[in-house]
């Protein structure tokens, strides 16, 4: 290697350490803390994201806008929740055609405590000949993207910072065009991933269940809007504006209040679903006498099982028989049902290095598969049980 390219690769190091140092004050604090305990009698504050806004279009059809479609499902969305929903209290970061820089969007569910954010876009695509071809909704959480496309749709939906004043300083750098920049989604893990993905999970399965929508699936992407959140958090593609025929639909009256109606569905069954489990756990305390028989009688010679990581492959809500021929050829198939959902997962392993290593495996045939705690046959979070082991 010559002498200028010696000097070229150290310059390059040079330049990446430098962006990696400059993101450093931007990575979440908060996502290192434990997760907070939810009492069932409070109220959930759910923040709804319209996507783009004011001068920010976002994906344009034929005749119709994303701006004013993603603000239409969004306050039909608020409404039924608040109709229907005594214990939910609604807060949206536009309720007209207004713009709301990219950073400010999760600071407005920071700032009220959120439980959960949905930020609800259409989607769209550049080529030509796939315009008319692709269709179908997908709900992204916070992490790297795993193919192609799903990196395409964050660079789409990201692009929208260029819009913003002095956007390079204010986002450190980051280029939402450039590949390169998406490490910066690689510096903290997000503790509410489990969390995102069932809610995800409930909103495709109502999509394709009850408004007959193709499924694209849960996906993972590096999402400004989802990076900052200190709850569990998603973005909702609800159809590709690009397609004429889905356009129609997205933009009809009837359309957005299938797909609002499906969004409210999700979210009062994750709701419920949370709440039963909690009011379950505290009034099991309440109940527990402070000196009862069992508490005095001699100690159970039962251990907890020790704690294993897996590689989460699914998430569904219609049982699969445990067959390679289901799971892609994976004869180390597991189940774990948790309410009216199955999650399966692959592989078991005692270190946590030994299961990240092993998804890296599993990427190629689940690009969305993630690393999961699991101890006597329930998914723990995984930053508590990393710090348990």
């Amino acid at each position: 290697m010559g002498h200028s390219a010696k000097k070229r690769n150290i310059l390059y190091v040079k330049v990446i350490l430098t962006f990696l140092l400059s993101v450093v004050s931007l990575v979440p604090v908060y996502s290192l803390l434990p997760l907070p305990a939810k009492n069932p009698k409070d109220k959930w504050v759910i923040v709804i994201d319209p996507g783009h806004g004011g001068s920010d279009s976002g994906a344009l059809g034929l005749t119709s806008k994303e701006k004013d479609i993603t603000l239409a499902v969004s306050l039909l969305t608020g409404k039924y929740l608040k109709q229907n929903l005594d214990n939910v209290e609604v807060i949206y970061t536009r309720e007209d055609d207004s713009s709301v820089d990219l950073l400010e969007r999760p600071k407005i569910a920071n700032r009220n405590n959120a439980d959960l954010f949905i930020s609800i876009h259409a989607n769209s695509v550049a080529d030509n000949k796939l315009k008319n071809q692709v269709s179908g909704t997908e709900t992204y959480i916070m992490g790297l993207a795993k193919d192609k496309a799903s990196l395409e749709v964050a660079m789409i939906e990201n692009k929208v910072i260029t819009l913003e004043e002095d956007y390079s300083t204010k986002y450190a750098g980051f280029d939402p065009q450039s590949p390169e920049s998406y490490i910066i989604f690689t510096l903290t893990h997000n503790l509410y991933q489990e969390q995102s993905t069932n809610l995800a999970s409930m909103i495709q399965d109502q999509f394709r269940e009850r408004v007959g929508r193709k499924d694209r699936g849960v996906k993972q992407a590096g999402y400004w809007v989802l990076y900052n959140t200190t709850m569990p958090s998603v973005l909702v593609e609800i159809g590709f504006i690009c397609n004429p025929a889905e356009e129609k639909f997205i933009s009809s009256k009837e359309g957005q209040e299938y797909l609002a109606s499906a969004i409210f569905r999700a979210c009062r069954d994750y709701i419920n679903e949370i709440d039963s489990k909690s009011s379950i756990s505290i009034q099991e305390r309440a109940d527990s006498p402070v000196n009862s028989a069992e508490d005095n009688a001699a100690p159970s010679t039962s251990q907890p099982e020790e704690i294993v990581f897996r590689v989460q492959i699914a998430t569904t809500s219609t049982k699969k028989e445990i067959n390679p021929s289901n799971f892609k050829g994976y004869t180390d198939v597991y189940e774990i049902t948790d309410n009216d959902r199955y999650k399966y997962s692959v592989g078991s392993f005692d270190n946590y290095s030994d299961a990240v290593a092993y998804r890296k495996k599993v990427e190629n045939d689940y690009p969305d598969a993630f690393v999961i705690a699991i101890r006597d046959n329930k998914v723990l979070p995984l930053q508590q049980a990393l710090e348990m082991r």
